[in-house]
Formats: C-alpha cells, sequence, structure tokens
C-alpha cells in the first residue's frame, strides 16, 4: 500500500470532527466525549483524524514539505485508531491506514523521530523493543515450562518484550504460565529464543523492519510446528492476528489473546476458581486487542468512475465491532465476589492508555497526560481498581497513578485470575 491508494479517502474529509469525538450517541457528558487523545491534549485541526488527513491530501498534491511543526503533528499520535472507527459511526472511509502510510513514507524520506530511531535500532541489535537486561526467558526460571523449540506443544506463549524484560512485569508472565499449567494445557515458551513481534516498529512507521521481524517470528513458528499462539501482550495479539494477516505472513495459524484462551478453558471446565475476590473493579479495553484487533480483512477491487466513493466490489469496513471485548468480561464476571462497573468509553470507542504509536518514547509526558485522563473515567465509576489485559497499558496507567497521587490500583487480567484459581 502506499499513501497515494487513499487518496479518495482523503479527499472524502468533510471536517466535520466526528473523528475528535465519540459518536453523539454514546456520549453522557462533556467530560469522557473525546475520542482523540492528541487533539485533546494539543487542541487544533491538524491534529485530528481529519486534519492529518487535510494534510495527507496536500502532500499528494503539494509534496512532502517537511517541517518542524508537521513531523511534531505525525509523531504525536498513538496510532490507537480511535478516530478511524468514530468517523465509521457514519461513514465509508479509512483514516487510520493513510495515516499509517504517511508516517511510513516520513520515516521512508529520513524525517524520523531521534527517540523512535533509537528504540528501533535497539530492535535491530537485540530483536527487542525495550532495553535488554538478563536474559529474555528468565521469568521462566523455576517453572518448569517446555521449551517449544525443542518439544512438541499444542500452544506456545508468547510473553512479548515488556514483559520478558520489565522485572516489574515478569508476574504477568508467571501468572499466564500458571494459569495454562493448572488447566493442564501442553504449551511451551521459546524463552531465550523469543523475538519481538515488530508491531510497536510498524506503529512507529519502520514498515521494512516490522516485515523483517515478523518473517523471522514466523520462520521460528514454522520450524517449531506451532499450530496455535496465545499471548498476553496486546502488540502482539495485534501483530500476529491482523498485521502478519495483512502483509500474508499469519498463514492457517490460530492466535488467541490469553482472555480469549482462559474464557475458553473456564467454560470447557478446565479452570475453576477456588478463592473470593472483594473487589470493585472497571476496565479498560487495550486499543490493539480491541478495536484494531479486529481480523483484517482481504479484499481486492476497484474505484467506480463518478462522484460516489463507490467499489466494485462493495468494499467491506473494518469497524472494531469484531475485536475482543466479551472475554475479558465474561472472566471478571465469573470470578466470585468481583463487582464489575463500565466506563462511558468501551469497547471500539475506549480511550488510549497513551502508550501506543511510539509516543511513550517519543513524549512521555503525552504518554502519561492520556493514561491520567483513563485514571480520571476509572475513578468515577466508583472501582477500587482498573483492570486491563496489556502490559503496556498496565505500566502507563501506573506512571500516571504515581504522577498524580491516585488511590486506583491497576491490574492486569491474569493477576486476578491467578489469585482466584
Amino acid at each position: 500500500m502506499s499513501l497515494e491508494q487513499y487518496q479518495g479517502d482523503m479527499g472524502m474529509c468533510c471536517r466535520c470532527s466526528a473523528c475528535k469525538f465519540i459518536p453523539m450517541q454514546k456520549i453522557q457528558g462533556s467530560d469522557y466525549s473525546y475520542a482523540c487523545p492528541s487533539i485533546a491534549r494539543f487542541n487544533f485541526h491538524a491534529y485530528s483524524g481529519g486534519g492529518r488527513m487535510n494534510i495527507g491530501s496536500a502532500a499528494l498534491k503539494n509534496g512532502m514539505h517537511y517541517t518542524d511543526k508537521l513531523l511534531h503533528i505525525v509523531y504525536n499520535c498513538q496510532m490507537c485508531g480511535a478516530c478511524d472507527i468514530s468517523c465509521k459511526y457514519a461513514m465509508d472511509m479509512e483514516v487510520l491506514d493513510p495515516i499509517q502510510e504517511f508516517r511510513i513514507q516520513c520515516v521512508e524520506d529520513g524525517k524520523t523521530h531521534p527517540a523512535l530511531e533509537k528504540a528501533v535500532d535497539k530492535l535491530r541489535k537485540t530483536g527487542s523493543m525495550v532495553a535488554v537486561k538478563g536474559k529474555r526467558g528468565a521469568w521462566a526460571q523455576d517453572l518448569n515450562i517446555k521449551d517449544a523449540a525443542k518439544t512438541k506443544v499444542d500452544v506456545l506463549f508468547h510473553a512479548g518484550c515488556q514483559t520478558s524484560y520489565s522485572r516489574d512485569m515478569w508476574k504477568l508472565a508467571k501468572a499466564a504460565a500458571k494459569i495454562l499449567q493448572k488447566a493442564g494445557v501442553n504449551f511451551g515458551i521459546m524463552g531465550d529464543e523469543e523475538i519481538c513481534c515488530g508491531s510497536r516498529a510498524y506503529q512507529m512507521g519502520y514498515k521494512e523492519d516490522f516485515l523483517n521481524q515478523a518473517k523471522k517470528y514466523m520462520d521460528m513458528v514454522k520450524k517449531a510446528g506451532v499450530k496455535t499462539i496465545v499471548t498476553g501482550c496486546a502488540d502482539g495479539y495485534h501483530a500476529f492476528k491482523v498485521l502478519y494477516d495483512k502483509y500474508g505472513l499469519k498463514g492457517n495459524t490460530e492466535v488467541m489473546h490469553i482472555t480469549e484462551y482462559i474464557d475458553r478453558l473456564i467454560k470447557e471446565g478446565k479452570l475453576k476458581f477456588q478463592n473470593r475476590l472483594d473487589l470493585s473493579v472497571t476496565y479498560h479495553d487495550p486499543c490493539r486487542l480491541g478495536r484494531l484487533g479486529e481480523p483484517w480483512v482481504h479484499w481486492e477491487g476497484k474505484k467506480i468512475p463518478g462522484d460516489r466513493f463507490v467499489f466494485d466490489p462493495p468494499k467491506p469496513y473494518r469497524r472494531g465491532v469484531k475485536g475482543v471485548y466479551e472475554p475479558p468480561r465474561d472472566i471478571l464476571k465469573a470470578i466470585p465476589g468481583i463487582r464489575f462497573t463500565e466506563m462511558t468509553r468501551i469497547k471500539e470507542y475506549s480511550w488510549c492508555c497513551g502508550a501506543g504509536g511510539g509516543v511513550s518514547e517519543s513524549n512521555p509526558d503525552f504518554a502519561v497526560w492520556t493514561a491520567q485522563k483513563r485514571i480520571d473515567e476509572a475513578v468515577s465509576t466508583g472501582a477500587e481498581a482498573l483492570v486491563t489485559a496489556c502490559p503496556w497499558c498496565e505500566k502507563t496507567f501506573n506512571e500516571a497513578v504515581n504522577a498524580g497521587g491516585s488511590n486506583m490500583k491497576v491490574y492486569d487480567i491474569v493477576e486476578l485470575v491467578e489469585k482466584a484459581i
């Protein structure tokens, strides 16, 4: 794909500002009406999905005239897709895809951000997007987990970069592994041989680095003969389930998020809760597990000449409604003692945690600001704890809690499941 292929979509933008807010029918008040963190933070049209579409359209017409201000707009976007889904509530047009292609073009033209360049250089050298401290599989010591590279297993558990190298996040990988062991699942890990899925490189605009990483990963999976990948990382889920499929790399591999797999185990009677957790919670839908986790739709066709934006055959649009929404909610509702309350912005209209698109690397203050807005929304429900299903979300929420002095507890759902079993 290229920016030129989205010329029609960008030209369709009528500056209605639907990309900035959740749909009117979903709004319960002004406090939690914004969909896009970038426009909410910088309060200028260019920082919205529509603004970026206008810029892309102008670039195709007049050329890519880079300025510091333009690059500030480009790289202060979490690539969370909220603008895309809010627009598609009423329109048939792509918003996130041209924004992604514009960023890819920036990288190809050498107009990158130093912090993102540093992160991707780390990926090229170490196979990880985060600082490498110790061995990647060290979290699994003493857990007696099979090596999927040496032993035939039914399921490969992918821990992910953040969970593998941040000691604060080891608890998530350990909890997931213990849950799978408790249910008697024949699973394994790649341990020190596990590599990054490449998702965050793609979000940052480094398409070639993503594709190189994806090909290495799937070569590893095919060599091991693995048929099912289960991951607790929303970035990893989005990569394996959506991006690998988009670029023809997924094949017949089954991809499941840990919440989907746990929900299946519970409903099959292989996991039973023994302990009561006296806790009131609300749930945050990670962007790349929710709206961006909707399966990729393969389509080939052409635009019919004329004024209307019509395709032959009709083009299907991913509207975010087929993401992973019910499994984590079903799990929370099944845990004895949990009292569950929803926030205003949920499912495909969830507010971003702030960590995506390279923003946590290029503008950490903006990332934490975004997370603080979500913490405020969680507090408004009266919940004691904010539960999510992504290590990057948990990391950024904890940073926001510490920065703002909130009493809100933050958990990944696997932590609560482990306590309950």
